[in-house]
């Protein structure tokens, strides 16, 4: 797949900002002040046009394009605020918006005078005498649209995907305003507040997938904008439909729709003598489709001209090798064995480790002595506020351990989803009608999360390392205002064993799953968490026996017959290994408190020496990454049961984290999840957004400058101060 390129959109204001634009109100006083041009750019004026035979289109664009103060003020809101809030001075904040604006804007030209030039070239049923007859007689969103046809696959009325997907793009970004704004009016009105309670997602929850689009069974496009007039309801609105406010009438809707317009007109973005109730009609709605359909023409362009990248980075010698990846990689790997040689240098590249930053040496450890290095889950079920008024944990004596066991048999666990109930964001759903298989099924558990990324598969992206099939582990009823009671099941330790065996059995389909509590937890005597060999020497020779701390131990089959990292297929969705991580991790999700690792790549970093970690979790975390990935174990510490996963280790013997010689054929390159494949989605998505980040810059410097952009600061001077 083509990575999605982005290009600094400045140009288009984002609508869901639009209702802010009143905080401008002593900046700009009426309509004509917000319509002043702040800037001009006609790159038809670059002697550097002849050259790249780009000079017989020119008439293709205006002979200028100006940029008003409204487009600045909307850039302002869009992006210059946050630079405000860190620290940037205003006016400076102002100039390098109005430097993007034109940047853009000669973008934008010089884009379009080569896509065209290409088209011409092809020769494919473009013609340059209809894109300027169109331009004259219909306009520029006419003739963008003829420009952009062909690029992809035409639905049956003529429009190509991009057309449709910049129609898209702007309509959902109307609605997504408007739902804002809806939500808040039924809680109004209701007397209800919606609580902003959150817990961590997981990675892709309710994410579209890139450059979805909805469409009809003939190609058309299945989504519309839902204001509630005429022409915009929501039995007008395809797809959109299944996404509506939840109690949303056709009252609250218009409402919704009348504060927004109430917005736009308050900074002079829709004229009096403009039909509100048709949105379509509106000029400013009109000039953001302008923009997505130049974002459109740009895109198109940059992945053009990224081709030639393409098959650089594709190219395979005649063994079907990726020689650009394999020589790529060495590269890299030479680096990090200098970079990495220590063992400070290389557990500070263990935090980072991502499918972006990859870790590709690891140096050796010091035998038996250094153990080894790894990545663990830790599900931590946690003293209750009653419990932690009896825990010191500035004490380190065997009594206190001892005294703090008896505590530990009391903890009590439970389900911690509960926001995502009834916080900020309601993901739940009941799951009993579907055709979903779900774990707890049986027991009447019927509610189930994200139900957007497990039933459209075609329109939402997966859940990493999430499998999405356990159910909320308690009693679940829906109230008359929309809200959930819950009343989650009461768990012990063991209970969470068992759940945690069950459901990675359920996931992995099969009997997977070992878990033995140990004989040596339960100790008779304080003294007995002594070392043998301390035992008997004076209180403050006497050293704590860590084992003694851990009260279970157990395996996950995975396949993996020696330490060595498995790194390299753990990512591959029907492996054994993705499927106990994506188990566990949602084990994690519904009952740890430790919320730090819900949102760690595959967990914590363990480091083979000294950690920062209480000295209890250290030796169970160490121990456990010692015997490799799939290992569990659990441990008692000052914050409560610490149920430990390992999800993946190093090598102790150090050097090439995926071995000697790393297979660069397409069968591991093409092969989803893989090291391999990961690696050379990384290299070719940051390969080509430095090439158009590159291109961006020479287009610039070729036809920007004093010769194609004129700027008039003092229309906008008045910002500068603000």
């Amino acid at each position: 797949m083509k990575s999605k390129m982005l290009v600094c959109g400045a140009l288009a204001a984002a609508l869901t900002m639009s209702v802010v634009f009143s905080g401008c109100g002593n900046a700009t006083r009426n309509r004509e002040d917000m319509n002043q041009v702040i800037a001009t750019v006609d790159i038809s004026n670059s002697a550097n046009l002849e050259s790249e035979g780009l000079s017989a289109y020119v008439s293709a664009i205006e002979s200028s394009t100006d940029i008003i103060k409204r487009d600045l003020v909307a850039s302002y809101y869009n992006v210059g605020y946050s630079y405000v809030q860190s620290g940037m001075d205003t006016a400076q904040v102002f100039e390098l918006l109005v430097d993007a604006l034109t940047t853009t804007s000669v973008v934008v030209q010089y884009s379009t005078l080569k896509l065209i030039s290409m088209k011409v070239q092809e020769g494919d049923g473009f013609s340059f005498d209809s894109y300027i007859d169109t331009l004259g007689k219909e306009g520029e969103i006419a003739a963008l649209e003829y420009l952009l046809k062909g690029e992809t696959q035409e639905s049956e009325d003529g429009e190509s995907d991009r057309v449709l997907l910049a129609k898209y793009t702007l309509y959902s970004s109307i609605n997504s305003s408007l739902d804002s704004l809806e939500e808040s009016i039924i809680d109004e009105k209701d007397g209800t507040s919606s609580s902003t309670d959150t817990r961590t997602t997981p990675v892709g929850a309710d994410v579209e997938s890139e450059d979805y689009l909805p469409l009809n069974s003939d190609g058309t496009l299945n989504y519309g904008i839902y204001t509630g007039y005429a022409g915009y309801e929501l039995g007008d609105c395809g797809a959109y439909s299944d996404d509506a406010v939840e109690g949303t009438t056709k009252s609250t809707r218009r409402l919704a729709y009348a504060s927004f317009i109430s917005s736009l007109k308050a900074n002079f973005l829709v004229g009096d003598d403009e039909d509100a109730r048709d949105v379509l009609a509106i000029s400013y709605i009109n000039e953001e489709y302008l923009s997505q359909l130049q974002q459109q023409v740009i895109n198109e362009y940059y992945e053009r001209y990224e081709e030639e990248q393409e098959k650089l980075i594709d190219s395979v010698d005649s063994d079907g090798v990726y020689t650009f990846l394999a020589e790529r990689y060495q590269r890299d790997f030479d680096d990090q064995s200098v970079a990495n040689s220590s063992h400070d240098d290389f557990e500070s590249s263990m935090s980072s480790l991502s499918d972006t930053s990859f870790i590709l040496y690891a140096p050796a450890t010091d035998g038996t002595d250094g153990g080894t290095y790894g990545y663990i889950y830790n599900i931590l079920l946690p003293f209750s506020e009653a419990q932690n008024v009896n825990i010191d944990n500035t004490n380190t004596t065997a009594a206190y351990y001892y005294s703090r066991k008896a505590i530990l048999d009391d903890i009590v666990a439970t389900d911690q989803r509960s926001a995502w109930f009834n916080g900020a964001e309601d993901y739940s759903f009941d799951a009993s009608q579907s055709d979903i298989d779900y774990y707890g099924k049986a027991e009447g558990r019927d509610y189930l999360f994200f139900e957007n990324n497990l039933t459209d598969t075609e329109r939402y992206a997966d859940l990493e390392k999430y499998d999405g099939r356990y159910s909320y582990n308690g009693s679940v009823s829906e109230n008359e205002d929309g809200s959930y009671s819950l009343i989650p099941a009461k768990l012990t330790v063991d209970d969470v064993l068992s759940e945690l065996e069950s459901y990675v059995e359920y996931v992995m389909g099969g009997d997977t799953v070992t878990i033995n509590k140990l004989d040596s937890y339960n100790v008779a005597d304080y003294t007995d968490y002594y070392t043998e060999d301390t035992k008997d020497l004076p209180d403050r020779l006497k050293q704590i026996d860590y084992s003694k701390f851990v009260y279970a131990t157990g395996k996950v089959d995975l396949g993996v017959t020696s330490l060595s990292s498995f790194l390299t297929d753990m990512f591959v969705k029907d492996s054994a290994a993705y499927k106990a991580m994506s188990a566990v991790n949602e084990l994690q999700y519904a009952y740890t408190t430790d919320t730090a690792v819900l949102s760690d790549y595959i967990g914590y970093a363990v480091s083979a020496y000294d950690t920062d970690y209480i000295p209890e979790f250290e030796y169970a975390a160490q121990a456990a990454v010692d015997e490799g990935a799939g290992t569990i174990y659990v441990c008692a510490g000052d914050y409560g049961w610490h149920i430990i996963y390992v999800t993946a280790t190093f090598d102790t013997a150090g050097g090439a984290v995926y071995g000697d010689d790393v297979n660069w054929t397409t069968e591991y390159v093409l092969k989803e999840g893989t090291f391999q494949n990961l690696y050379y989605n990384w290299i070719k998505d940051s390969t080509l957004s430095d090439v158009t980040s590159a291109r961006r810059s020479v287009i610039n410097q070729q036809f920007g400058g004093d010769d194609t952009v004129t700027t008039y600061e003092d229309t906008y001077k008045d910002l500068l101060g603000l």
